[in-house]
Order: structure tokens, then C-alpha cells, then sequence
């Protein structure tokens, strides 16, 4: 994080030198550079910091609350609506103030999010929430490109760019809108992590343990929908970093819960969205490419890559109880005292005239006869 910030301040034109960043910052220099480092670098910095954190925080809530390492909000239809309730205004030519887009992307996230669990029902398993998201992900996109149709040349430009996720062109005045959600949005994610350590368990247990599943997963929606919401309507949506960002913080303490992971989550987005800015800003000057397409591109293949090395690592800690498991006997006839194996009455036997001698362990006569032909210990 330390390294990505110094190179978002320091490169590009112009180019400042590290060790003039902080009279550049703090002693308000009205130089071109200085200027340029306070009024957009600083804040676009800013925005990747806290965009990157509210989406790492949002992914690891929607895995833990529907239990599949999948459910991200670029697959449960949250990151579309928001999307779409901030691109239907524009194109549509429908004059909104800033401070209501995002309303807008809350009420288009809370929409795709609403409708993937009224279609999946509440009562389902994770796996099908998960897919029905997909599809509603899917209809929400349909949305989009009809729009992007009915858009003249400058719109389509602008939907394109925000639709792939992009922190360009961003001011101060888009860092202090996302303030009041933040002050929402912090205490209900304090007070949500351990009820998803509990939804982890499943359905039944947290019902035994006084969590009711539905409510709790409708609470964590919301508050996936509070975190995204503001953060899609400002930057559009940075793909696939709510999907990398949690599994980064599994990878490197896998023994934790969900109260652990959560903060390591936010902290691991942050890293994500600001180092990908930076090819984003950098890689193909003059001209800049979206953040969300290098954090698609590097972040899908680094996920799979984690998720199959978590994978063996969990199959390395069960290696050894299952080995033992292995070298455990398995239950087999007992062994009488003399050494006779005692297999109980079989099917088919036949009394010995007489009923059987008892010291010779037949197996006719009755039980008491046949528990002590198998000797002293086994009878006991």
C-alpha cells in the first residue's frame, strides 16, 4: 500500500519527486505540480483507498453469509442495478444533482440484490441464490446495453467507461460523498461479523444457536447493497475485487473466522484497486485505461490461483488425521478369551441331540449357553 501510494503522487506529468510530497501536501504548494499532486492525485488516492475497502469488505460479506466462496457482487446482480440506476438518468437526459446518484445506485443495487433472493427464495440453499444472481446479473446487463443503444455518441463514451469501473477525472467533492455512507455502513459491519461466523455453520445450527438464517442473510445483503451502492455511483463498478480481496485474507491466515478477516478483507481491496490504478493511469499514457479491466484481469486469475492452493493446504492439514483414520482397525468379530473367534448364532445351525454340550461352544441352546462358550471376559 505504501509503495502504490508513492508511485500514484509521484508519477505522471508532471512527475514529482518522492521526497517532495509531503511539502507538496502539507505546505500548499501553488506550483503546477503541486497543484497537480493536492487537487487529483490526492483524491483519486483517496477514493482507491476507500472504493477498494468498502468493496473487499462487501465481497467477504456475501461469501460468508451465503457460504460459497463465489458470491460476489458482480454475480448476485448488486454491482448491475447499481449500475444501471446510475446510467438510466444519464441517458434518459434527466437533470439529477450529484448527491442523488448515489440513492440511485442504492436503489438499483438493492433492486438486483432484492430480486436475486425473491426469484432464488430466502429458504434455498447458497447455490442457488448464487446462480439465480447470475442470471438476474445477466437481465440487469441486457438492461444496460439496451441503454447504451438508445445513448448518442458523448453518453455511450461515458456509460462505457463507467460501466468498466474507472477512478478518472475524480475531485474531493466525490471522497466527501462517500462519507456519510461510510459512517452508516462501519458499525453495522462491527456488529454483522459474528453472526457470519455463525451463518458459516449452516441453516440449522445457527437456528439452534438463536440466529434466524433468513433475516440474518437479508441484514447482510443490506449491507453489502450500503457498501457498493455509493462506491458503484461514484467510480462505477471495479470488477471483481469484492472476489480476490477475501481470499487474499483466508490465504494468509486460514485458521481465522470471519471477525478477523473482515478488517484484512477491506485492507486487502484497498491494496488491489490502488495498485491497479496505477497501470490503469500509467501503462498506456496520454491516454488512461479503466481500473476495473486490469483488476478483472489480474483478479480472476489470481483468485483461482488461491483458492486452489487453499484447497491443498486444507487437504495437507487433513492429511494426517486421515492417515490415522486409515491405520485404525476396523470393528471386526471379537476374540474370545481362548482364542475362539466369537461370531454369535449362525443362520442355518442345528442342535446337537440333547441341546449341545456347553463346553464345547456350540451354537445351539440358548443365549446364556452361548455367552459362556465365548469365554470368561466376553460373558463379563
Amino acid at each position: 500500500m505504501a509503495a502504490s501510494s508513492v508511485c500514484a503522487l509521484s508519477l505522471g506529468t508532471p512527475s514529482v519527486p518522492p521526497h517532495r510530497l509531503v511539502a507538496a501536501v502539507l505546505d500548499g504548494d501553488t506550483s503546477l505540480a503541486g497543484i497537480v499532486v493536492t487537487e487529483l492525485r490526492v483524491p483519486r488516492l483517496l477514493l482507491a483507498l476507500v472504493a477498494g475497502a468498502c468493496l473487499g469488505a462487501a465481497g467477504l460479506v456475501l461469501q460468508e453469509a451465503l457460504r460459497n466462496p463465489l458470491a460476489v457482487p458482480e454475480m448476485l446482480g448488486v454491482s448491475s442495478g447499481a449500475a444501471l440506476g446510475v446510467a438510466a438518468p444519464l441517458v434518459l437526459a434527466l437533470s439529477l444533482p450529484a448527491a442523488v446518484q448515489p440513492l440511485l445506485a442504492i436503489v438499483g443495487a438493492a433492486l438486483g440484490g432484492g430480486l436475486t433472493l425473491l426469484v432464488a427464495g430466502i429458504g434455498r440453499s447458497p447455490s442457488a441464490v448464487l446462480l439465480t444472481g447470475a442470471a438476474v446479473a445477466a437481465a440487469l446487463q441486457a438492461a444496460l446495453l439496451v441503454l447504451m443503444v438508445m445513448a448518442d455518441q458523448l453518453d455511450l463514451q461515458l456509460i462505457y467507461r463507467y460501466l468498466l469501473g474507472s477512478l478518472s477525472a475524480r475531485t474531493w467533492e466525490d471522497v466527501t460523498g462517500l462519507w456519510p455512507w461510510l459512517l452508516v455502513a462501519a458499525p453495522a459491519l462491527v456488529l454483522c461479523a459474528p453472526v457470519l461466523s455463525v451463518l458459516r455453520l449452516g441453516d440449522e445450527d445457527a437456528e439452534a444457536l438463536g440466529v434466524r438464517a433468513q433475516r440474518a442473510r437479508l441484514a447482510a445483503l443490506a449491507i453489502a447493497v450500503v457498501l457498493i451502492a455509493p462506491v458503484t455511483a461514484v467510480c462505477g463498478p471495479v470488477a471483481w475485487v469484492g472476489f480476490l480481496a477475501p481470499h487474499l485474507s483466508r490465504w494468509f491466515d486460514p485458521a481465522a473466522g470471519a471477525v478477523r478477516w473482515l478488517p484484512w478483507s477491506a485492507a486487502w481491496g484497498a491494496v488491489v484497486v490502488m495498485v491497479a490504478d496505477v497501470p490503469a493511469r500509467l501503462a498506456l499514457a496520454p491516454v488512461e485505461t479503466p481500473a476495473g479491466a486490469w483488476t478483472a484481469l489480474l483478479g480472476v486469475p489470481a483468485g483461482v490461483a488461491l483458492m486452489r492452493s487453499g484447497g491443498r493446504r486444507r487437504a495437507v492439514r487433513r492429511g494426517p488425521a486421515a492417515s490415522a483414520a486409515a491405520r485404525e482397525p476396523l470393528p471386526g468379530p471379537r476374540k474370545a478369551a481362548f482364542g475362539a473367534v466369537d461370531e454369535g448364532p449362525r443362520a442355518g445351525a442345528s442342535d446337537h441331540a440333547g441341546g449341545g454340550d456347553p463346553g464345547c461352544g456350540g451354537s445351539g441352546g440358548s443365549p446364556s449357553r452361548a455367552l459362556r462358550t465365548t469365554g470368561g471376559e466376553d460373558a463379563r
